[in-house]
């Protein structure tokens, strides 16, 4: 019947030699407006918003076996192998035209970070972190209406809990290299954009006005 890994193997897509990237990885708790603040980047900087749950929900309703079993552990609030994320992220990569991605929700752990940068050799340029405390993202996640299965609070509070075990060793890391842009994620969205485009202002001359 074979693995979620090895489902994930047969679709896998290496990048080419040729195409070089910039990814930025964008992290910060469920509910942190992490997608909102995507979107905005991508109509002013002329980014690829890839969200590693948008492209596993997609494998869920492929109907395929693969999508089956990352439903299933997405259910029980665990992480989904890295090596399924990874071919995801790089099938989406490769098909692509652009050469500036923003990789939304990855890396989840030390081991998706490590594995990331082992399978497609890309390290980030930069990590724009959104902080935000539980108790702002959880009314968040409860107030709103996308009709997802993983927005009941039993399972809100289990990814908060998998965010702070798994997801914080990353920022640390990436911030011990210099690497972590840290955005106060609790101010209304125009503000936090405005932190945004500072951050993204510098390295991008296509500024629109």
């Amino acid at each position: 019947m074979g693995t979620v890994v090895e489902s994930a193997n047969q679709g896998a897509v290496n990048l080419p030699t040729n195409k070089k990237v910039a990814v930025i990885f964008v992290l910060g708790g469920p509910g942190s407006g992490k997608g909102t603040q995507c979107t905005n980047i991508v109509e002013h900087f002329g980014y690829t918003h890839l969200s590693a749950g948008d492209l596993l929900r997609a494998e869920i309703k492929s109907g395929s076996e693969n999508g089956t079993m990352i439903s299933n552990m997405i259910k029980e609030g665990k992480i989904v192998p890295s090596e399924v994320t990874i071919k995801l992220l790089q099938r989406a990569i490769q098909e692509n035209g652009n050469d500036k991605f923003l990789i939304d929700g990855f890396p989840r752990n030390e081991e998706n970070r490590a594995a990331f940068e082992l399978v497609t050799g890309i390290e980030p340029e930069f990590v724009l972190f959104f902080d935000c405390p539980e108790a702002e993202m959880e009314k968040r996640l409860l107030g709103r209406n996308q009709g997802r299965e993983d927005d009941n609070i039993e399972t809100i509070r289990k990814r908060f809990n998998v965010y702070m075990e798994s997801s914080l060793p990353v920022i640390e890391y990436y911030n011990s290299k210099g690497k972590v842009r840290k955005i106060d994620a609790v101010k209304p969205v125009g503000e936090v954009f405005e932190a945004v485009k500072a951050v993204f202002a510098p390295a991008n001359e296509k500024v629109a006005a």
